[in-house]
């Protein structure tokens, strides 16, 4: 029977977030400066090998059985069909977040391979602020992606919004009718302190309470039964579909957070806020067996902090942007 991935406070970790690669084919704000970022040598980024032996240690020695590919953005990593087919040969639930622009050429590849549900990133459903958001005039290619995706029979296909005051807030209800009308789920997300250039504020934080607000007034809706999922989810009445809401701000879900998260660079990470890393890479390639690994994965769990203090005097931002996280 596989151990427990636990930490000091009794939270059980199944949730895997692996970041393939740092790179993007969009230069967001959200994720990126204007001048881009210093990419990751190849040499630095884990093989796909060291990337399913760390992923195996994870399913086999302590249960964990959800496992998310990020990136960046993950379909720019070469060949990730030959990734996903070993990742699903460990029996989990395999699924990965993109913005969606290859999807035409690749749903269909990675849906052989193994992959079960998919995660879109889309920021807005203008093509001008698409393209002032993302510094890309690609906006046409996403919803494109969105389509392939279903049609190649992803499940469920869901739309990650950062929802933005003064930038994208008042695309609310656009997001929430096009879930709607496409039959996909919208996870309307709060603005979190992790974009590259520093600009956030309490103020850009559109907060769920205001999201399911706005759109209870528009569309009569009902909660859902809490999960430790991050989503905070509610259905439509009228049997619409449902939509979920990420409060990482204001209504902060740390107690029932199960995730951790690999780099691109090997570095395990037991919170998305996290200051330290426990750097894998290094043990990979210097001959360490499964048990030193496993010895190293227990040990960054169990110096997990109760909560990352968001709005607390003493939060501390984590040195890496998203894209350089992994989502």
């Amino acid at each position: 029977m596989a151990r427990q991935l636990i930490d000091s406070y009794g939270r059980v970790h199944r949730d895997l977030r692996i970041s393939v690669t740092d790179r993007c084919n969009f230069r967001c704000q959200y994720c990126m400066p204007a001048e881009g970022l210093d990419w990751l040598p190849r040499e630095e980024l884990l093989t796909f090998e060291e990337i399913e032996r760390l992923a195996r240690v994870l399913v086999e020695r302590f249960g964990v059985d959800n496992i998310r590919l990020t990136g960046g953005e993950p379909t720019v990593r070469a060949n990730l069909a030959v990734l996903v087919e070993k990742l699903a040969a460990l029996d989990v639930d395999l699924s990965i977040t993109t913005n969606g622009t290859t999807l035409p050429a690749l749903a269909d590849s990675l849906v052989e391979a193994g992959l079960k549900r998919i995660n879109v990133s889309l920021d807005s459903l203008r093509a001008d602020r698409f393209l002032e958001l993302t510094r890309r005039d690609e906006l046409d290619k996403v919803l494109a992606g969105i389509d392939a995706a279903i049609a190649a029979g992803l499940a469920p296909v869901k739309v990650n919004a950062v929802m933005m005051r003064g930038i994208n807030d008042d695309e609310l209800l656009d997001f929430a009718r096009f879930g709607r009308d496409k039959g996909v789920t919208v996870r309307f997300i709060e603005f979190m302190p992790l974009d590259a250039e520093g600009r956030w504020t309490n103020e850009t934080v559109v907060t769920l309470d205001e999201i399911v607000r706005r759109i209870g007034d528009e569309f009569p809706i009902e909660p859902v039964e809490r999960t430790s999922a991050p989503a905070t989810r509610y259905r439509y009445s009228d049997g619409g579909g449902e939509f979920g809401v990420i409060a990482s701000v204001t209504q902060a879900f740390c107690e029932s957070c199960d995730r951790v998260r690999l780099t691109a660079d090997g570095q395990f990470r037991n919170c998305l806020f996290a200051v330290d890393e426990t750097d894998l890479r290094s043990l990979l390639r210097s001959g360490a067996d499964d048990d030193a690994l496993a010895a190293a994965l227990a040990a960054g769990v169990a110096s997990k902090w109760a909560g990352h203090q968001i709005n607390q005097v003493h939060f501390i931002r984590p040195r890496r942007s998203m894209s350089q996280i992994g989502g």
